[in-house]
């Protein structure tokens, strides 16, 4: 994590807080030692942030202290948004709720000047009707490969010949038109990658698997050498 980066959570995790937090928790939350905890905390009280405490006490924000949130140049705002409108459209229904909950939080404390550039994008991603992802296949499969849950399925190949494979899903990839399913293949004892719209059927096995070094993300992207693999 960059140290900007890490500054900024750190005051994010100080904002708003009634009660100090202690540095442990803080090493904790961010991930870091303690002894990069009272560093930071020290360089920000000495550039002017109004944290009050000490080691072995806690930490907080002064009351009133009014700390800017993190802003955004117009070129980074206008990506927001046209990722976000892409999301919407093809990222299934509940990554499309969280981007359009995220975006309405950023515009909500964006000064007038940068709200209006947001409304002014015309970068669009349509949503359209009777898409795979309006089915809530792709939030499944997400959720599959959250899970790292064992699929089963009834899929067809480009010759619409029906086979039953089970899978260990590891990542999906949108080709701007088409999503692909990069998985280890039991039956093919291989990585493949499936088009979900030739799945007919799926169900989860129950059965959970683990990542290894050979059958693992890792492993599937070398395989695919950033071309990506034919659908099966």
């Amino acid at each position: 994590m960059r140290r900007a980066d890490r500054l900024f959570l750190l005051i994010h995790a100080l904002r708003g807080r009634r009660h100090a937090i202690t540095a442990q928790q803080l090493a904790q939350t961010l991930e870091v030692s303690l002894r990069t905890v009272y560093r930071d905390v020290a360089d920000l009280q000495r550039s002017g942030v109004p944290i009050e405490g000490e080691a072995g006490v806690g930490y907080l924000l002064r009351k009133g202290a009014d700390i800017p949130p993190l802003m955004f140049n117009p070129d980074e705002l206008e990506a927001l948004v046209v990722g976000t409108r892409f999301v919407r459209a093809f990222g299934g229904e509940r990554l499309g709720r969280g981007a359009t909950a995220a975006l309405l939080k950023i515009e909500a404390v964006l000064p007038p000047e940068l709200r209006a550039r947001s409304a002014r994008t015309r970068i669009f991603a349509p949503q359209l009707d009777n898409r795979i992802e309006a089915s809530g296949l792709i939030d499944a499969l997400h959720a599959a490969v959250l899970e790292q849950q064992v699929l089963r399925l009834n899929y067809r190949d480009s010759e619409a010949r029906s086979s039953e494979r089970e899978i260990e899903p590891l990542c999906l990839s949108f080709w701007g038109g088409s999503w692909t399913l990069g998985a280890w293949c039991r039956l093919r004892a291989g990585f493949r990658s499936f088009r979900p719209d030739r799945i007919a059927d799926y169900a989860a096995t129950g059965e959970r698997f683990a990542e290894s070094r050979e059958r693992g993300l890792d492993a599937y992207l070398r395989s695919v050498g950033g071309q990506g693999l034919e659908p099966v």
